[in-house]
């Protein structure tokens, strides 16, 4: 039997098990007098996950790079559904798109990273770019220019995340990532209509 093929189950178990972990964490927040530890626990769960999920997608002998990259889209994409869910389960509608985005930058970031997003901009045509100045998977990758092209992979998992979390919410979009300098990422996301 082809090792990829048994490997792949438990990696998916795993990420399972770990959402359900990252999950109980968010509830005891809510909970728990020493919030900024326990989120901090968290969120470095979350962070050390996703590197490890980078790694073992990327390690494949028998996918390509853009391949791996599509399917750590796909992964972002499932876990962005769910998260947006709980997230917003108890909460009233957006009003707009432009709300929709607010929320995107600030409450489902900082759940995700700890953080919000630095800035957001929009042409009011569909077209958003949110502007993390300090990308947290990033800061633990060396700023030499030669890698940046090699950080790509690193943002293959949030760009599925964000457009799983605007699926959960009723919108079908498109979402890449830039990176010139790190840890600096533009995630550009074009809402399809």
């Amino acid at each position: 039997m082809h090792q990829h093929s048994i490997v792949a189950p438990i990696v998916r178990f795993r990420f399972v098990n770990f959402l359900f972990i990252f999950s109980n964490f968010t509830r005891s927040i809510n909970k728990n007098k020493n919030k900024s530890s326990t989120m901090a626990d968290a969120e470095t769960m979350f962070d050390l996950l996703q590197m490890e999920i980078v790694k073992f997608t990327h390690s494949s002998k028998n996918i390509g790079k853009n391949e791996a990259n599509t399917k750590l889209e796909q992964m972002g994409y499932r876990v962005g559904q769910s998260l947006v869910e709980k997230l917003t389960k108890d909460a009233a509608r957006f009003n707009n798109e432009l709300d929709m985005m607010k929320f995107i930058c600030k409450d489902f970031w900082i759940m995700v990273y700890g953080k919000q997003i630095d800035n957001l901009r929009t042409n009011h045509q569909g077209v958003y770019v949110l502007n993390d100045n300090s990308f947290k998977l990033l800061n633990r990758i060396t700023t030499n220019r030669q890698f940046v092209s090699e950080c790509q992979k690193y943002v293959a998992f949030p760009c599925g995340l964000v457009r799983g979390a605007l699926a959960g919410v009723g919108v079908s979009s498109f979402v890449s990532a830039d990176i010139k300098e790190m840890p600096l990422v533009k995630f550009q996301v074009e809402i399809q209509r």
